[in-house]
């Protein structure tokens, strides 16, 4: 059933004045009924096809059982902006980035919220070719003119257009275009989608992957897009939500495993022993991949754990460049600095060749490509976490995030060698460092502490930080 069925023109007019809450640094997120409802969303695709003078917007959205209402409403009010709407309908959000530079579009914006709990959705946008869009970039015209409401539907309307079949064939051809196919053996790959947005996706790539001649095998978990998420919301990056997906691992037999988050831009990965892949060294692994192919050429890091990256990159010929964590500033830095890949420890992989963006369907066609040139992905990595040991993200709720990090720094500020505030704060204590720094999107202060090859300190490192962070 189209869009066009389903709307009624103008009925998202209202003209009261609203304080809209829903917007964070770099997207847009709240709680469904209390920060974000249809009569928001209406005006924020309003908004989003006047703040960019819009002609022609991608829009696909989730499997969230809200999405599909809130997704229609931004719809009609870009349609009643004279904005045509390029339906990808369920989608990955990176189909969307894709979409919008394939298309050559005005905009896009996917209906998701990702890995947030059941009572909140939200949106993620792009400018033309894919650009970034936050707060320095047009999201705060967005948020003035939502807020303002002042819309006037527009004499000439624009327009649904039903672009899922073409735009997921292009996608697939581009994503395939990033592994050799002939270098592929016949491994086994447990794949989670975790009742997400994945399975669809991926169904089309694994068919494509089987039509060019690769011998992959998979075995499907949790596979079909189901919006009240039974298994719970898919997030792997919580240690809680891994062991389903560890244990499939091993019940299968498989070479590796993969589980995405609900949009899939993300992906996690899990060894042949079931054991969990910490992200820093995925990024490693990739960065070292890629500068295999392009010696010299520049990766984006985020500041979290940087010590392994940093050498790997260093020893391969390349240039490390460190910028904020968070997918606007990471996509901006790629273009700045013409990256041929960049990297976040908690699982966001950025790719030049995929119009600067970031994507959780490339990164397991890389590693399959890789532990079929060079074995198993437990001891490609193996030998990295002995020569910089990390804690991974560590999360704490508290009730004055600002107070305790002050706590922090005052207490480590003069032990420290250094001290970067590129984002939060990371405290270089010599033969260990830490990260501390509060979440772009959730009410949350995150810790990471890395080592050079000294796994007890980790821990000590880890303790010392939490009893000055608690008080």
């Amino acid at each position: 059933m189209t869009f066009r069925r389903k709307f009624s023109l103008g009925i998202y007019l209202e003209r009261t004045n609203l304080a809209l809450t829903c917007f964070k640094a770099y997207d847009i997120r709240g709680r469904l009924g209390i920060d974000l409802d249809k009569n928001i969303a209406y005006r924020i695709g309003a908004a989003f096809a006047v703040a960019l003078n819009a002609k022609t917007v991608v829009l696909g959205r989730d499997a969230r059982a809200s999405s599909e209402a809130l997704t229609q409403a931004v719809a009609q009010g870009l349609i009643d902006q004279g904005c045509d709407v390029l339906d990808l309908g369920l989608s990955g959000t990176e189909e969307m980035y894709f979409a919008t530079t394939h298309f050559g579009a005005d905009g896009g914006i996917c209906v998701t919220a990702s890995h947030n709990p059941m009572d909140y959705n939200g949106m993620k946008m792009v400018r033309a070719g894919s650009a970034p869009l936050g707060a320095g970039a047009g999201l705060a015209r967005i948020k003035e003119l939502a807020e303002e409401n002042a819309f006037k539907k527009r004499v000439t309307l624009g327009q649904i257009h039903d672009i899922a079949e073409e735009a997921r064939a292009a996608y697939v051809d581009r994503v395939c275009q990033f592994v050799d196919i002939s270098a592929l053996k016949s491994l086994k790959i447990l794949v989670n989608a975790g009742h997400g947005t994945a399975g669809p996706t991926f169904d089309a790539i694994a068919a494509r992957l089987a039509d060019l001649g690769s011998q992959l095998a998979f075995e499907r978990l949790f596979h079909e897009p189901d919006g009240s998420f039974p298994q719970g919301i898919p997030n792997p990056l919580l240690p809680d939500n891994r062991p389903m997906t560890a244990e499939a691992v091993l019940a299968s037999g498989a070479d590796f495993g993969v589980a995405w988050d609900g949009d899939f831009d993300r992906c996690f990965f899990f060894d042949h022993t079931g054991a969990f892949v910490d992200g820093e060294y995925v990024v490693g692994l990739l960065a070292d991949a890629f500068l295999a192919k392009d010696p010299g050429a520049t990766i984006i890091h985020d500041p979290r754990i940087i010590w392994n990256t940093q050498d790997l990159v260093a020893k391969a010929g390349g240039r490390a460049v460190q910028t904020r964590t968070g997918h606007a500033f990471i996509k901006q830095a790629m273009r700045d600095e013409n990256a041929i890949y960049g990297g976040e420890m908690s699982a966001h992989h950025y790719f030049r060749d995929f119009v600067y963006c970031d994507s959780g369907m490339i990164p397991w066609l890389l590693v399959a490509e890789l532990v079929s040139r060079h074995g198993p992905l437990a001891d490609l990595v193996a030998h990295r976490k002995a020569a910089f040991p990390s804690s991974g993200e560590i999360n704490f709720t508290l009730e004055d995030p600002k107070t305790a990090i002050a706590r922090v720094r005052s207490e480590f500020k003069s032990e420290a060698v250094s001290i970067d505030e590129m984002d939060g704060f990371g405290f270089d204590m010599g033969d260990w460092r830490f990260n501390l720094r509060s979440s772009n999107t959730e009410p949350v202060v995150r810790l990471n502490v890395e080592t050079r090859g000294d796994a007890e300190l980790v821990l000590k490192g880890v303790d010392r930080v939490k009893r000055a962070l608690l008080g």
